[in-house]
């Protein structure tokens, strides 16, 4: 394990306060505690929204919270997921008055821990809705799309209910603007490395020098095959078939893409990724409206990338196009 850090067990906390110290007038925490990330720029009679989930996956979760996004994470260690009192402390102290949405991955850890907190603020009057991101169409059937993992599309669900949330959108509106967005979003990964766990010290799998995985998680759940490394061509079209195969995309119809990087892949890929993505896609007939590009929700230093797409109509592409600003993401 060769890693920059101080005691492998201090490795969130470690983090946290960095970002606290860095980000001082943007962001801060809840009830002493500094995995009840919160941003400082709290409106009045606005919905909340929450997410939380394990380290390891900058910029998910915590790198959406600020203004035109989310209002705060709860921090869990390494792929593991925060408490359920954190995540009540943390909805008490961004509740604005308007309800508060808990929005995270489907990832059953979470699911129990949110959903705790969520019969806690409900003896205390706060009114909670819940809706999880599960848009990695490898990781499970059409049939059983409620057991899909929650990854990169997320980001789409956030920007949504970010968007509906600063136009003042009551709770039921706001949850329906991360559903839409849910409805519409499908995701493919594919993996060429593991990554290590700072306290375990060691791969959390293992693949070969010229292996990589289709379909791996970001935790390193199994993928659907492993095999030799495909080229850029063969994998974006492999993952175009599967997304279209998941929701269906006429010719004329108009998508946004996230390109996104599991933490050890260089921008260049990313962008020969792209090429690829855009000339498949236009073949087909499919119009593109936004591409983001980068890191959106990683998996340590994993090497490997995910291509996400979101079915686009009118309403969608005003809350994409909403304007952001968090210390991680900014959009204008």
């Amino acid at each position: 394990m060769k890693k920059i850090i101080n005691k492998p067990e201090n490795y969130t906390d470690d983090m946290l306060k960095g970002i606290y110290n860095i980000h001082k007038n943007e962001v801060g925490y809840a009830n002493n505690d500094l995995r009840c990330y919160r941003t400082l720029h709290k409106q009045e009679n606005k919905v909340a929204i929450v997410t939380g989930g394990g380290t390891g996956h900058l910029p998910l979760f915590l790198g959406y919270v600020g203004d035109g996004m989310l209002d705060g994470c709860a921090v869990g260690s390494v792929f593991q997921s925060p408490s359920a009192e954190q995540i009540y402390e943390l909805t008490k102290a961004v509740d604005n008055g308007a309800g508060v949405l808990y929005l995270y991955g489907n990832y059953t850890g979470d699911i129990m821990n949110f959903d705790m907190a969520s019969e806690l603020c409900e003896m205390d009057g706060i009114e909670v809705k819940t809706i999880v991101g599960a848009d990695d169409v490898n990781s499970a059937t059409k049939n059983n799309a409620d057991k899909r993992r929650g990854v990169a599309g997320i980001f789409f669900m956030y920007k949504a209910a970010g968007a509906k949330a600063m136009m003042n959108g009551n709770l039921e509106e706001v949850l329906a603007a991360a559903k839409k967005a849910k409805d519409n979003t499908r995701t493919v990964g594919f993996a060429l490395t593991p990554c290590i766990i700072p306290e375990i010290g060691k791969p959390n799998f293992n693949l070969g020098e010229n292996e990589m995985a289709m379909g791996m998680g970001i935790h390193g759940e199994p993928g659907i095959w492993t095999g030799p490394i495909k080229t850029a061509d063969e994998v974006i079209k492999e993952s175009i078939n599967t997304l279209l195969g998941d929701i269906t995309v006429n010719e004329g119809e108009e998508v946004s893409l996230i390109i996104n990087g599991l933490g050890a892949t260089s921008q260049e890929e990313l962008y020969i990724l792209g090429e690829s993505l855009y000339r498949q896609l236009n073949e087909k007939g499919i119009k593109i409206y936004r591409t983001f590009v980068g890191e959106f929700a990683t998996s340590m230093e994993m090497a490997g990338a995910s291509i996400s797409l979101m079915k686009m109509d009118s309403e969608l592409k005003e809350y994409i196009d909403m304007p952001v600003n968090t210390p991680f993401y900014k959009q204008k």
